[in-house]
């Protein structure tokens, strides 16, 4: 019998790193590690930082959201908003932590910890979590597809292994070192 896959929330900050973003949606394809799931606000917000914070042109944002949308149509949580007000967390993110305990994701997958407190989410058994931690997790799991997932991420984006290890490195350093260190 297999094992429910957990469900992972994913916030904004995390879906606006591409490469980590990659690495991430890589481990919740087939074989999946984990079920990724995400609000239309969560995407509006990741939306918003592409272009406005980071550069992209709106082109190549819509083409973003529109593969994530296509690849992960299953991923969208809808009709959380009315527990948003039953939320203690930062104001601005009560939105995810509904749609996390909506969509039954126990772990939110976020940079912004300081905005998703324990005491605020251990009455909804949520959990948040840097993204370092998840991905050494995935890796203690299954370390042989991890590695081949990295491997082929590596090969789509036309660089080395230790060049992607290095981009992601400058937000997962622990995660990067210890798949380098182990290939």
């Amino acid at each position: 019998m297999t094992k429910p896959l957990i469900r992972v929330t994913l916030d904004a900050c995390v879906l606006a790193n591409y490469s980590l973003c990659d690495t991430l949606l890589r481990l919740a394809e087939h074989p999946q590690l984990y079920e990724p799931i995400w609000s239309d606000e969560i995407l509006r917000e990741t939306t918003r930082t592409l272009e406005l914070k980071l550069g992209w042109p709106p082109p190549l944002v819509q083409h973003f959201e529109s593969q994530l949308r296509t690849h992960f149509c299953n991923s969208s949580v809808r009709d959380f908003e009315r527990l948003i007000p039953m939320m203690t967390n930062e104001e601005k993110d009560r939105h995810v932590t509904a749609a996390a305990v909506h969509g039954g994701a126990p772990l939110i997958l976020t940079f912004n910890l300081r905005h998703f407190r324990r005491e605020h989410l251990e009455p909804w058994a949520l959990e948040a979590q840097h993204p370092q931690d998840f991905l050494i997790r995935l890796w203690q799991l299954d370390p042989e597809l991890v590695l081949t997932k990295l491997r082929q991420q590596a090969k789509d984006r036309n660089r080395s292994l230790a060049r992607l290890l290095q981009i992601l490195s400058a937000t997962t350093p622990t995660f990067a070192a210890l798949i380098g260190a182990g290939t």
